[in-house]
């Protein structure tokens, strides 16, 4: 018998929305969890009816029945790590970090605002909470480049502003920072996401995947996210769980399965694509366009 915790098997927590199609929210991200070899637990704030090209209602759950769902978890389960996702409302996002606050884990914040639909899925009393309570509380946020441009009140052009930005967030809210790039207008080989782990600053970078279906890459932020704390619950690195996390979803687009008509979605890959992932440290050559140092 496993007398003490460090000798569970890992277990990683997810508090966010149900995504009914399946492609994002707390299906992505137990099916990460479960592809990353961790036990997932999950803390359920809204439910939502949609698939990969709408979503048609969102209901978000009371105060109460957030945090029931949280204790009755962490009184049984050991907990390793935790990420955040779609908290809909002020309410949840004040009930999410009380708690946050009082029972500390390695805490992967994804500031979930809009869905690539349009839908709003945080109001703005919550986005105040969210910057006010839960980031200061992270150990790492990941926010794509719209995300990012209303965290920082500035509009994010290229590379130079996206490593600015992501600095600037580190430096505010005390973190890591992971600042995803699909948004980007570029439209190069590669994609390069912008981390700052202990305030330095890294190049992660991915082939860019071609002949991708219009909704193929929806859950590509949830799959990101939930990806690096799983890692994080097993053990790993930032590091390291940066890289994994990278080559799921780059994996995942690779290998992606046929759901439905005229629609693709992510899908755990059989293969590893480590191999196509990079983690390079940003140093001043780089903005003279020498590049990163690996």
């Amino acid at each position: 018998m496993k007398d003490h915790q460090e000798d569970f098997y890992p277990v990683a927590m997810t508090i966010a929305g149900s995504d009914s199609g399946g492609g994002a929210g707390i299906q992505a991200d137990l099916r990460t969890f479960n592809a990353a070899g961790v036990f997932g637990c999950s803390v359920i704030t809204a439910i939502t009816a949609q698939n990969p090209r709408e979503i048609t209602h969102v209901a978000a759950m009371t105060p109460e029945t957030v945090e029931a769902q949280f204790r009755t978890v962490i009184s049984a389960l050991a907990v390793k790590a935790v990420k955040t996702g779609m908290l809909a409302n002020a309410s949840i996002v004040k009930t999410v970090a009380g708690l946050l606050k009082k029972h500390r884990f390695p805490l992967v914040v994804d500031p979930v605002m809009i869905s690539t639909s349009g839908t709003r899925l945080l109001d703005e009393d919550g986005l105040q909470a969210m910057k006010n309570e839960l980031l200061p509380l992270a150990n790492m946020i990941t926010p794509n480049i719209p995300e990012a441009e209303w965290l920082t009140g500035s509009k994010l052009r290229n590379q130079a502003d996206y490593i600015k930005a992501a600095m600037l967030l580190a430096q505010e809210y005390k973190c890591n920072v992971l600042l995803k790039t699909g948004h980007s207008a570029d439209k190069g080989s590669k994609i390069c996401d912008i981390a700052i782990i202990d305030q330095t600053p890294y190049l992660l970078a991915s082939p860019r995947v071609g002949d991708l279906s219009e909704y193929a890459s929806h859950g590509t932020g949830c799959t990101l996210s939930s990806g690096i704390t799983a890692m994080l619950a097993a053990g790993c690195s930032w590091k390291d769980a940066l890289r994994a996390a990278k080559a799921h979803v780059y994996g995942a687009l690779n290998e992606t399965a046929h759901i439905g008509k005229d629609l693709d979605g992510m899908y755990p890959p059989l293969e590893d694509h480590s191999k196509f992932i990079t983690l390079a440290k940003l140093t001043a050559a780089k903005d003279s366009g020498k590049g990163p140092r690996t």
